[in-house]
């Protein structure tokens, strides 16, 4: 009895002690330090998505360039020229909404031959660009334009005037393409994939541009113009990033 009386009064006089103590001086404060670590591995993987489709519009940039020998001579054959070939594409079904200049400039020629500078008269150019929406009507188009007195045609690019679904279907082909590269080099690697914490897409769709010579046909010669529209490719890239265990 001695000997458990000696064990117990120490403990009870410890918990007296610390009764009293909280009673005058509140609850002894106890902190705990707590430190967490989190490593992510993750992993990217990219893929690509191609659609061809065939172009359902064009457009078309066609020149004007004249000479006379006053600014406003210049100018006033520059702009009964342009309104004629705007006329003319207008009876196409082209809308004046898709008919844009481009550029329109009025300059001085000089003759150098005497060793000074001599002004003999002025170059006025302006450039239009027509979006003809009827690709069937490009090739008349062109000859139209030439026909109203257009002497320079710029180029032709071929695109589709609606992507949204194309783009659609060349997404999911490149997503498809990413998630079977990630499951095949998880297998390979021996890692496990996680769930997905990024995707990122870019786009290659630009128009196809077709060059053409500049200048009008000669004088006298009545060739029909004759270009394919061939195919676009609608192309998706995606990123997609994993996390890997």
């Amino acid at each position: 009895m001695r000997s458990l009386a000696t064990f117990i009064i120490p403990i009870l006089a410890f918990f007296v002690l610390l009764l009293i103590y909280t009673k005058a001086f509140g609850p002894i404060p106890f902190s705990v330090n707590s430190v967490t670590t989190t490593k992510t591995d993750t992993f990217n993987v990219s893929g690509e998505g191609v659609v061809v489709a065939k172009p359902d519009m064009a457009i078309l940039v066609v020149g004007i360039q004249v000479e006379a020998n006053t600014v406003k001579a210049a100018q006033d054959q520059i702009n009964s020229t342009i309104n004629k070939v705007v006329s003319a594409i207008k009876k196409l079904g082209v809308e004046q909404k898709d008919i844009q200049t481009a550029n329109y400039n009025i300059n001085p020629t000089y003759d150098y031959t005497s060793g000074s500078q001599r002004v003999t008269g002025y170059s006025a150019s302006s450039n239009l660009s027509i979006k003809v929406r009827s690709i069937d009507n490009i090739n008349q188009a062109i000859d139209s334009a030439a026909g109203n007195g257009a002497n320079q045609i710029g180029g032709i690019s071929f695109d589709v005037d609606d992507k949204s679904k194309l783009e659609d279907e060349a997404r999911q082909k490149a997503v498809a393409v990413a998630k079977k590269k990630a499951e095949s080099a998880a297998k390979i690697a021996g890692f496990r994939l996680g769930r997905m914490v990024n995707y990122s897409e870019s786009f290659d769709s630009m128009p196809q541009p077709l060059r053409m010579a500049a200048g009008a046909p000669a004088e006298g010669v009545n060739l029909k113009t004759a270009v394919e529209p061939g195919s676009s490719e609608i192309k998706v890239i995606v990123t997609l990033s994993y996390e890997i265990y």
